[in-house]
């Protein structure tokens, strides 16, 4: 199925600075994002056989712009859900990169290291961050399915 994008872009002055803000909205009938889990700060995550890769989504890696650097966690590394592991830079800001869930870094993708840009051309396939063993699989309960990240985006944005 195709994936739908809605742009409504709208622009605000804050003091002295104009700011452009960007809703995006995408289908839930889309593949891209099927088995996928989200958080609220926008990555995520999908598992197979107790590994999980995890990425960030469209919806942040649109706001980020282009990305220019990426600083991703070494594999044997431990984390915690919910800990800084990671850290994007692009053309206009900084952003840290959060664990979906708890475990050890098993893998982290060189090539979006080598060639960070790769993030905005394929958040969902190529663009992924790195892979961890997971040890707390009741942690995926707390994620959002694609539905419910499709439905949280709409809420935030409308806000």
């Amino acid at each position: 199925m195709a994936l739908t994008i809605i742009r409504a872009a709208r622009q605000r002055q804050v003091g002295a600075a104009i700011t452009y803000c960007c809703r995006v909205f995408y289908s839930s009938s889309t593949t891209i994002t099927k088995g996928k889990f989200f958080t609220k700060k926008h990555e995520w995550i999908s598992v197979n056989d107790n590994i999980g890769t995890v990425g960030i989504s469209n919806y942040a890696q649109e706001a980020l712009g282009e990305v220019v650097f990426a600083q991703l966690p070494a594999p044997g590394s431990e984390l915690v859900a919910g800990e800084e592991c990671a850290a994007l830079e692009s053309v206009k800001a900084a952003s840290e990169v959060y664990t979906p869930v708890s475990g050890i870094i098993t893998e982290k993708n060189t090539a979006v290291e080598a060639s960070p840009s790769t993030i905005n051309a394929s958040c969902y396939d190529e663009g992924w961050l790195f892979r961890v063993r997971l040890t707390r699989l009741e942690e995926l309960q707390q994620l959002m399915t694609a539905a419910a990240y499709n439905e949280f985006l709409k809420d935030a944005t409308n806000h």
